[in-house]
């Protein structure tokens, strides 16, 4: 029993290095897609359109690790995070100042200082992560309160090889990942240069297989130099299951290389996760059975009734968590999450082909004519005929409040009202004003009181605050 909270922990893992390491990686080719010139915005813009709607369900995995670690292995938990406290508060900063920085590109006139604190912020924080993973792995972690040093811990040879690594492997998944999904909106119809696509073309899907390409080459130097540095540092990985897994590993790699250089980026997907994943799981073979020096993961356990208890937990919260989060992915991968203003662009690309103009931020966006996205306040259908009145002959226009249009000669004044985008305002306060108190009150009587009432207070306002959340996030027509 005392082994079935490490398989989750690796589940986990697993997951949030193939899924959460694709995220990081879009911000790498965007620190990396420097310039103004119309491949690299292409580029920029698919990256940030193809992890929008599940970046934020990524960290799902990574809690989900850090729980049942915290649960299952008390004391070698309080070991990790104290001597690794360096690293892992990089990465925290790392993910929270990435998720700041995502939010605000775009809408914030220092866009491009966002963009590139969310890159920066996608790079260091794979490799923090990676280098707290290397420092566990070559036992740099004793047992005790911060027992190790906190510094040398985990700049050491091995353990920076392992975050470079870990930098790596997200630029390769996200390189083969975004090759697939440039190549499928390539095939629902091409996008305007500028906008999310590839213009049908298929060049914007060459692009980041060339770079799927050089981060496979890259990763498995890397991998085969990090065979002998964990040798030498104390993790042998060439017998036994760990070497199975390390011959998966690059038979999978292999494999996602020829199938990127056939264009076969749907089983190349596959493939790059495969060849991660088997080297997530090959360093726990590795390991087996210390958990830390001096300590196996038996001596490491927590009580048995902890452990009933997690287990139990872990396959409720599975029961909600994987068909949820399966059915999200699969909306995801067949294009039913694209925003309609994806749709759009599509729409006018494929209008205005060949021209290229500025729209209302001043950017150049080239197949869309000057103008062609207008802005003209007003709300549901008056913003829509504002936005096509702003597109004027070139294309399409956007209302302030979210109505669109495709205005002059492209589209003949058709509108789509936005009125299921925007609320109200006044039912924003309602929601925002009832999402305030429901956190400030939940948070007071959960913190501060004593009486079993007052936590069920707290609860029930916190309950308060989540669906007023959802309020806010909802349509008018829901």
């Amino acid at each position: 029993m005392a082994y079935l909270p490490v398989a989750f922990i690796l589940a986990g893992m697993t997951a949030y290095t193939v899924l959460a390491g694709a995220d990081f990686g879009a911000g790498l080719w965007t620190l990396l897609a420097v310039g103004s010139s119309a491949d690299a915005r292409r580029i920029r813009d698919e990256a940030r359109h193809a992890m929008g709607p599940v970046w934020e369900a990524n960290h799902v995995w990574l809690v989900f690790v850090l729980v049942v670690a915290w649960t299952a292995y008390p004391v070698a938990y309080g070991s990790i995070t104290s001597t690794l406290a360096a690293p892992l508060l990089i990465a925290a900063i790392g993910i929270i100042f990435r998720g700041a920085a995502y939010a605000l590109r775009g809408v914030a006139d220092s866009s491009r200082f966002a963009e590139y604190l969310f890159a920066l912020a996608s790079v260091l924080t794979p490799f923090a992560l990676g280098t707290a993973i290397g420092a566990i792995a070559v036992g740099r972690v004793p047992v005790g309160n911060a027992a190790g040093n906190l510094v040398t811990s985990w700049l050491n040879p091995a353990s920076v090889l392992i975050g470079a690594l870990a930098v790596a492997f997200s630029g390769y998944l996200a390189a083969v990942y975004l090759a697939a999904d440039s190549l499928r909106q390539s095939k629902r119809g091409g996008g305007a240069d500028g906008a999310y696509g590839d213009g049908g073309d298929g060049s914007l899907a060459s692009a980041f297989r060339r770079r799927a390409l050089a981060a496979g080459l890259v990763s498995g130097a890397l991998a085969l130099a990090g065979l002998l540095v964990m040798r030498h540092s104390g993790l042998n990985l060439t017998h036994g299951v760990a070497l199975a897994l390390v011959v998966v590993s690059g038979v999978a790699g292999l494999a996602t290389m020829a199938l990127c250089w056939w264009r076969r980026f749907g089983l190349a997907r596959v493939t790059a996760a495969l060849a991660v994943a088997a080297v997530v799981v090959g360093w726990a073979a590795g390991q087996a059975p210390r958990f830390l020096p001096g300590m196996t993961v038996v001596q490491a356990a927590a009580s048995r009734s902890t452990l009933v208890a997690l287990i139990i937990a872990v396959i409720g919260g599975a029961v909600v968590l994987i068909p949820s989060l399966a059915l999200l992915f699969s909306l995801y991968l067949r294009g039913r999450l694209d925003t309609p203003e994806q749709h759009l662009a599509v729409e006018v690309g494929a209008a205005g082909a060949g021209a290229s103009g500025r729209d209302w931020r001043g950017q150049v966006r080239s197949g869309v004519p000057d103008g062609a996205i207008g802005v003209a306040a007003g709300e549901g259908e008056g913003g829509g005929e504002g936005g096509g009145e702003g597109g004027g002959e070139g294309g399409g226009g956007v209302g302030a409040d979210g109505g669109v249009a495709i205005g002059g000669e492209v589209g003949g004044g058709v509108a789509v009202d936005g009125s299921a985008v925007l609320m109200s305002g006044a039912r924003m306060r309602v929601w925002g004003g009832a999402a305030v108190v429901g956190l400030v009150a939940g948070a007071g009587l959960l913190v501060f009181a004593d009486a079993t009432w007052a936590h069920l207070l707290g609860v029930a306002c916190l309950v308060v605050c989540a669906v007023s959340v959802f309020g806010l996030a909802a349509p008018n027509d829901a």
